[in-house]
């Protein structure tokens, strides 16, 4: 292994003239299923992110490839947050927010005061510092760089795991030490609605309650009428789930505030931030022809500051097209949805295997990625499948025209007639599979 103080003589320039040529980046301190992080010598406060071209799903690490997402994958990431640091963005969002008819005006008046009035002033704080140029290194800050790469420099925050304990044999976590430190990603990820689709935790979970259990449900998500797939709901709704725990887990409002590690006042505006960042992601879609239906999001308390965090890509949210085929109307989507979509269509007994491994160490208190493994190498589960190559072809041409209107060398509307042509090109792929009513019952309306 490389001795880690030779890299001093290729990173130059640490702050503002920050200069990482990508070639010299070999040694990473973490590599996860889809994404790799390096240090920068000398400067222990930034980190560079390496996004990879392989997708993961069903929580069970790397399992297919999309040439070109890496780099896919960073441009969004890098167009996204340079556009939340600028106050014009917000005040777009505000504008929208204060146009929507469907919104309740005690809602409307709530998201448009506080946070929001603050990001119209000066921008939205996030971790992102820019794009490293693949050929020359240098960090792009603003715009894109001529040479875009699959690495980006972010400001580094501490992760914090609460401490495991037990109790008459209950697994549980203990957060208690949180509310003491400061500089951490906040222990929750953040999930804005605008719709429910039928793949959806959350509609899952609605769809095995009772009635009364169904109402309980409807005020914590703080929706007035029931939930149904494929509509937009009339308020952009949030849910919880934990993030350092062996298995994320879903919490109401109340433990998620315990679990946070932040202050009353501090959770509610991290959950106003969630709600808003999503309307700027959704209007970046809307430009190309997607319909957001729900985004993912971290933050980090730094100090009295709450910035956002984490990857945010195509593999972070749910967006659509409604396409037409053969008379009927489906959902196409344009995320890893579409990647589910095919496992549960072609491989369904995996995806039985999966259900049975995770109850199995949800009641065990252990992952259940261990014991899918064992399952799989004593023969009592299927092995992990492969993706075919056609269908990947399909999702390829889809990241590729969101990375080339992100980058502004397509117009939006050549991207939306490129979205379109992908999305019913993959219909096709089920109709000539003999899989198209299989796939109909997961996404026609």
């Amino acid at each position: 292994m490389r001795d880690k103080s030779d890299s001093r003589a290729f990173f130059a320039g640490i702050g503002d003239a920050l200069t990482i040529p990508p070639a010299q980046l070999t040694d990473p301190f973490y590599e996860g299923s889809v994404q790799r992080l390096f240090a920068v010598p000398g400067d222990d406060s930034v980190m560079v992110t390496q996004t990879t071209a392989r997708g993961s799903v069903f929580d069970v690490g790397a399992l297919f490839e999309i040439p070109s997402n890496d780099v896919n994958r960073a441009v969004f990431r890098h167009v996204l947050y340079t556009r939340m640091g600028k106050p014009e963005v917000w005040a777009k969002v505000a504008d929208a927010i204060r146009e929507a008819p469907e919104l309740a005006e005690d809602y409307r008046q709530d998201l448009l005061g506080g946070a929001l009035e603050e990001c119209v002033a000066r921008g939205a704080r996030t971790h992102h510092e820019g794009m490293l140029d693949a050929e020359t290194g240098a960090v792009c800050r603003g715009g894109v760089p001529a040479n875009p790469s699959a690495y980006n420099v972010v400001r580094r925050y501490q992760i914090l795991k609460p401490a495991r304990t037990e109790f008459l044999g209950a697994h549980l976590f203990d957060y208690s030490d949180f509310p003491r430190r400061d500089g951490f990603v906040v222990p929750l990820e953040y999930i804005v609605r605008f719709g429910i689709t039928s793949a959806s935790s959350v509609y899952r979970k609605y769809l095995g309650m009772g009635d009364a259990e169904k109402r309980a449900f409807e005020r914590e998500l703080g929706v007035t009428k029931p939930l149904e797939a494929w509509q937009y709901l009339e308020k952009p709704v949030s849910d919880l789930t934990t993030k350092f725990e062996p298995e994320d887990r879903m919490v109401s409002k109340q433990e998620a505030l315990a679990t946070s590690g932040l202050t009353g006042e501090m959770f509610v505006k991290s959950g106003k931030l969630a709600v808003l960042g999503a309307w700027v992601v959704r209007h970046l879609l809307e430009e190309i022809g997607l319909l957001l239906w729900d985004i993912k999001w971290e933050f980090a308390k730094d100090g009295d500051d709450l910035v956002f965090v984490d990857t945010i890509d195509t593999d972070s949210f749910r967006a659509t097209m409604f396409l037409e085929a053969d008379g009927r109307r489906f959902v196409n989507h344009y995320n890893k949805q579409a990647v589910r979509d095919y496992f549960n269509v072609f491989h369904g007994d995996w995806i039985g295997a999966i259900k049975e491994a995770k109850t199995r160490g949800t009641a065990e208190g252990v992952a259940f990625t261990d014991l899918l493994k064992a399952g799989q190498e004593r023969g009592e589960y299927p092995g992990t499948p492969r993706v075919d190559e056609a269908f990947v072809a399909i999702q390829t041409r889809k990241m590729d025209a969101i990375r080339e209107a992100m980058l502004g060398r397509i117009d939006p509307e050549t991207a939306r007639e490129a979205l379109q042509a992908a999305g019913s090109d993959e219909i096709a792929y089920y109709r000539g599979a003999g899989k198209l009513d299989d796939f109909a019952k997961l996404n026609e309306v």
